[in-house]
């Protein structure tokens, strides 16, 4: 770690995630510099206190809650995985939501299997056979606890290699498994079953609860990293939009959106005058952040009470007066101290 760097930020180092998680980084203005792409540290210029490190998804889970990293970022479905105690909560999630590395681990059976026209539920498929449930898995923990909720008698098999060909094989009747698109399923004609969904999973953003608590310029980090993330993630959903609209006063403009639109931007549409030739009528600017799948919408609306010249532009980031899941960790940092 460089010189001075006590705060570390890791992330996974290979694969899809690793690439995702980089390029959501550098469009939230957290770009990583990796001075040579075998190396397993890296720089963060924007916050020039946190150290990056790159480890397997598996790894970063383990280093958070052991306190030897201090953040990380990797999927849900490994830190259900391996955050160990839920009650002790060593792990601290303080974003699951950062839109990227979508999958869901989940229960997929052959497709020959032909008791039913349909792809059976998870109970009746298990009662026709004539033993334990057999379940090919790398998540123990979480298909053990899928398992038990559902009542379903079973035997977990541990697989480190491909698990597609467990049923095939015949070493398992099902196997539990990350599935995104659905195509390797399919490659190997499996089916994901319809009640069998273990853990949907997205890349998230997690701490390690006693550090933050005891470790004030760490829990500085996790505010000014929320900050970041969370301006940029509401950011993407919403445009700006511009239009030009004539108008005795920005009052009165302000009373036409208000009663005639639905276009009220975050508090209120933003209005100044534009200095138009002597004896030309009075126009005005209109300004209004905008849901980006309330568009059309909004440009349709906007011209019904005059309004031209409409400009759309990208929004970078909208920061709030206190990142919301800011203050979520505090509170849960709190409750854990009472």
């Amino acid at each position: 770690m460089p010189s001075g760097q006590t705060i570390r930020l890791s992330l996974p180092s290979k694969g899809r995630l690793e690439s995702n998680a980089l390029e959501f980084l550098s469009a939230a203005g957290l770009r990583i510099l990796k001075p040579n792409p075998r190396q397993y540290q890296a720089n963060l210029p924007a916050l020039p206190d946190l150290g990056v490190i790159f480890q397997r998804p598996g790894d970063i889970v383990v280093s958070v809650r052991q306190g030897s990293v201090d953040f990380g970022i990797t999927g849900l479905d490994v830190i259900e995985e391996k955050r160990g105690d839920a009650e002790r909560g060593d792990i601290l999630i303080l974003h699951d939501a950062l839109g990227f590395g979508h999958c869901a681990l989940t229960l997929a059976i052959p497709e020959t299997w032909e008791a039913v026209s349909d792809i059976p539920s998870l109970r009746k498929f298990a009662g026709a056979l004539d033993h334990p449930l057999r379940v090919a898995t790398k998540f123990p923990n979480l298909t053990r606890r899928f398992l038990d909720q559902h009542n379903i008698p079973h035997t977990l098999i541990a697989a480190e290699g491909t698990l597609e060909t467990a049923p095939t094989i015949g070493y398992a009747d099902v196997i539990s498994d990350l599935v995104s698109s659905g195509q390797t399923l399919k490659d190997n004609r499996l089916r994901a079953m319809p009640d069998g969904v273990i853990q949907p999973s997205q890349a998230a953003l997690i701490a390690n609860r006693k550090t933050l608590q005891t470790h004030p310029e760490v829990l500085e980090m996790a505010r000014r990293l929320l900050e970041y993330i969370e301006a940029h993630l509401r950011a993407k959903e919403n445009l700006l939009v511009i239009a030009n609209m004539r108008g005795e006063s920005p009052e009165g403009i302000a009373k036409k959106i208000f009663a005639e639109t639905n276009v009220g931007g975050l508090q209120g549409p933003t209005i100044s005058p534009v200095f138009v030739r002597a004896g030309e009528t009075k126009w005005y600017s209109v300004s209004v952040v905008v849901r980006r799948d309330s568009l059309p919408q909004a440009v349709t609306e906007l011209r019904s009470i005059g309004g031209s010249g409409i400009i759309v532009s990208p929004v970078t980031y909208i920061f709030e007066e206190e990142p919301p899941r800011y203050k979520a960790m505090l509170d849960a940092l709190s409750g854990a101290t009472k």
